[in-house]
């Protein structure tokens, strides 16, 4: 569903003024040494407000909104701190009120929520730990008609509540039960909690109950449950966030105004470092509570999935961002006269709260392994038989399960079967033809506009795009044509520049090399020598760019040259693009610690290239310069690589009996939350260029992410390849279900290069930006943070 932006701020915006006028602070500490109680003269406020109502159709007297709404006033409410159960209520019971069939009690329970009358909790855990709703205590009958008898754990709202929905079992039948609060054999016993909340059990003594109490039966009734609890854990990962954030724009104005060793501790790169880590894991956080707000799974297992995903991923930032406000606040911090200690002890409560980050690894792992092929979590859908495949079409308007369906198909009926799961980047002379077919199924361009030839994905098909090739093990081509020049050319491009090249790019006339690292000018980019002088209708270049990726295999480069050595070093450079046929032209390839020659270096000696070959402005190509910088990190924040690299991981789990290891895949089941989180935020920027708008700086996180969840992958991948981590080419491991010597009939899988992804790991934090100078870059450009 699309969100609606501004109606999401307006929440937020009325939530804040809400909060805002009472001192929440003061009323955790007054009340945390009292009995847990509910504030109804606050709960008031919020129903008068409409919080309550927000999820309640409009039949039963609420607004009919959704999560986008809710989601907006809970991120308020986790950073004024205050401890009511609003996602218990307002969320957890109304999602499964709304989930059942519409009847008396239902409605007369919704209308009693949205206007504040009735406080209602739902009842559905009875261990502790326990993720999945499972039958409740049996009904039996007595005497006097029939009754109840059982318990359940961590029920939220406790006293003060209503009443509970309850889940019970009659005979053969889940039931789910409205059972009110000091009615005969109830009693609820409270826990306190150190944000001043309460979680209660809630016993049941051979509670009599009737078929009026019935809200409904069947089984529905657990999957309602679990789907409400789902909506739920999405809320309070929103409440985390909030909670997170307040603690974080408190230590980062505390960072810029405390003084130490005469210099504001700011300005310490270790501290600025520590303050960026944390602003990614709130990112990463932001970017997976957007995406799945706007399109929660549809399948249970999908939402089931996402729900823990993103459970987790918040107690991960919240807990990180509030310990590390309490550290740099120092001995203010562990004072209880600073409110950063209450946001700690927020994000402890809510972090508990429906299962924490080690049930939700353990709940995302099993529901993965339940699925028989698809691991995003997609609906699973009849495969259609594709005979031909269009060459244009509304791919947005195309149901995701088909358009993934269309490119299994094509890629099984195109790709090369030799060139699958190939670790290395492969050359063009090995690639070439598959570019060309992708070019003339107007393919090879996902993200460019349709008018310049691209198939113009939203982020959500071109995430599936990405894991489609992945899965398929689609190599990848020398391709800095289409993901960096094609870009800066549409963008920045002359009419004839765009007419000339793209359709080059497009077809594979042309193979682009970037031309910026120079020996002495990396990271500082700006530092670069390599100088072109204007000659009549030429600029004739000398100098040397080296680590240009297949350099040896392009027929073309786009570079940044000297062109004015007078005055500040970043004003002095053009952006030129280069035949690299022009006589004055050596390229040398260099061999990489894999024995791949990926990369080149390429030296200038009195090379002519025509002025028309200028991009933008003259002496403009830093501006030039840092948009493709964005791309190039964009195109680093690609969850391909991982993706790839977890697509091996696969294939060695089975054959080294490593499913059976809890420890280790407690490590995968991480490593796949971390590359979802990776692939959101890919999402969201790769929105920003569809929209032909300028990267945001903070782009810069997506590479850290990126190449170190890469990084993760890769050391996961050799530790799980055990004894043959070491082997040279490829490995061969003999998948028997019982670990023993193959047999006839038993599959042996051959893994190539083992190695490749944690070399390519080590040069992606290399490249683009060492991934140091994009921590300075964020703490500077983005935090705003003094300067050393």
């Amino acid at each position: 569903m699309a969100l609606d932006k501004e109606q999401i701020d307006a929440f937020r915006d009325s939530a804040r003024d809400l909060l805002s006028r009472t001192n929440h602070a003061e009323r955790i500490r007054a009340r945390v040494l009292q009995s847990p109680t509910l504030d109804l003269a606050f709960w008031q406020q919020m129903a008068e407000a409409g919080w309550l109502a927000v999820l309640v159709p409009e039949e039963q007297g609420g607004l009919g909104l959704g999560l986008g709404e809710m989601n907006a006033i809970a991120q308020e409410l986790g950073a004024a701190l205050p401890a009511e159960p609003l996602v218990a209520v307002a969320v957890q019971s109304v999602t499964l009120l709304n989930l059942l069939e519409s009847g008396p009690l239902r409605d007369r329970l919704l209308a009693g929520i949205a206007d504040g009358s009735l406080i209602v909790g739902t009842a559905w855990q009875q261990t502790a730990g326990q993720t999945g709703a499972c039958s409740g205590p049996a009904v039996a009958v007595d005497g006097h008609g029939q009754a109840v008898s059982g318990s359940f754990v961590n029920v939220s709202p406790a006293t003060g509540a209503s009443g509970w929905l309850s889940l019970a079992r009659v005979q053969d039948d889940d039931v789910l039960l409205w059972i009110e609060a000091g009615a005969d054999g109830v009693q609820m016993s409270d826990l306190p909690r150190v944000d001043s909340g309460s979680l209660g059990t809630l016993q049941l003594q051979a509670c009599h109950v009737d078929e009026a109490q019935v809200l409904a039966r069947g089984p529905q009734v657990l999957a309602a449950v679990d789907k409400a609890n789902d909506y739920a854990r999405i809320a309070l990962s929103a409440q985390l966030l909030g909670c997170a954030r307040r603690a974080f724009d408190t230590t980062l104005e505390y960072l810029k105004v405390r003084v130490q060793f005469g210099k504001p501790i700011g300005s310490f790169q270790s501290l600025q470092h520590r303050m960026v880590d944390s602003y990614i894991q709130l990112q990463m956080l932001e970017f997976a509570l957007w995406e799945i707000t706007a399109t929660p799974g549809q399948a249970p297992a999908a939402l089931a999935m996402q729900a823990s995903r993103l459970k987790a991923r918040a107690e991960q930032a919240a807990g990180q961002v509030t310990r590390l406000a309490v550290q740099m606040h120092g001995g203010m911090g562990y004072s209880d006269e600073s409110d950063v200690g209450l946001m700690l002890k927020k994000a402890i409560a809510l972090s508990s709260e429906l299962g924490n980050r080690r049930a939700h690894l353990r709940r995302y792992l099993k529901t993965l392994q339940q699925q028989p092929t698809d691991t995003a979590g997609h609906a699973d859908v009849s495969e259609k038989t594709w005979t031909s495949f269009p060459t244009d079409g509304d791919w947005d308007a195309m149901p995701e399960a088909e358009f993934r369906q269309m490119l299994r198909a094509f890629y099984r009926t195109h790709y090369p079967e030799h060139l699958r799961h190939r670790s290395r980047r492969l050359h063009w002379h090995e690639i070439g033809d598959w570019y060309r077919k992708l070019a003339r199924q107007k393919w090879i361009a996902p993200s460019w506009p349709k008018q310049y030839g691209g198939m113009a994905l939203s982020a959500e098909k071109m995430i599936a795009y990405i894991e489609e090739q992945e899965r398929y093990g689609v190599g990848r081509p020398p391709d800095q044509g289409l993901v960096m020049l094609g870009p800066i050319l549409i963008r920045y491009g002359t009419p004839e520049q765009q007419q000339k090249y793209l359709p080059a790019i497009l077809s594979g006339e042309h193979v682009w090399a970037q031309g910026y690292s120079e020996p002495n000018a990396g990271s500082d980019l700006a530092s670069l020598r390599c100088e072109a002088v204007a000659d009549g209708d030429h600029f004739v270049v000398n100098g040397q760019k080296t680590w240009s990726t297949l350099a040896q295999d392009a027929t073309h480069m786009f570079m940044l040259v000297r062109t004015d050595k007078d005055v500040k070093k970043q004003a002095g450079i053009s952006f030129l693009m280069v035949d690299l046929k022009t006589p004055g032209i050596t390229v040398r390839p260099i061999r990489t610690i894999a024995g791949d020659e990926e990369y080149c270096e390429i030296f200038f000696d009195d090379v002519k290239v025509p002025k028309e070959n200028l991009v933008g402005e003259l002496n403009q190509g830093w501006t030039i310069s840092k948009a493709l910088l964005g791309f190039e990190r964009l195109f680093s924040g690609n969850p391909k690589h991982s993706q790839n690299t977890l697509a091996m991981i696969d294939k060695v789990i089975d054959a080294n009996g490593l499913s059976e290891d809890p420890a280790f895949m407690a490590e995968y089941a991480q490593l796949h939350m971390d590359i979802a989180d990776l692939s959101s935020a890919y999402a969201a920027f790769s929105d920003i260029v569809r929209r032909n708008e300028p990267l945001p700086a903070n782009v810069s996180l997506l590479k850290i992410w990126a190449t170190e969840t890469h990084e993760k992958a890769s050391l996961l991948l050799l530790d799980a390849a055990g004894e043959q981590a070491g082997t040279a080419g490829a490995a061969a491991f003999v998948i028997t279900g019982q670990g023993q010597v193959a047999e006839a009939g038993e599959r042996v899988v051959a893994v190539d290069d083992l190695q490749m992804p944690l070399y390519n790991a080590a040069a992606a934090k290399i490249f683009s930006g060492t991934n140091e100078i994009q921590r300075n870059i964020l703490a500077k450009v983005v935090l705003a943070l003094p300067a050393s």
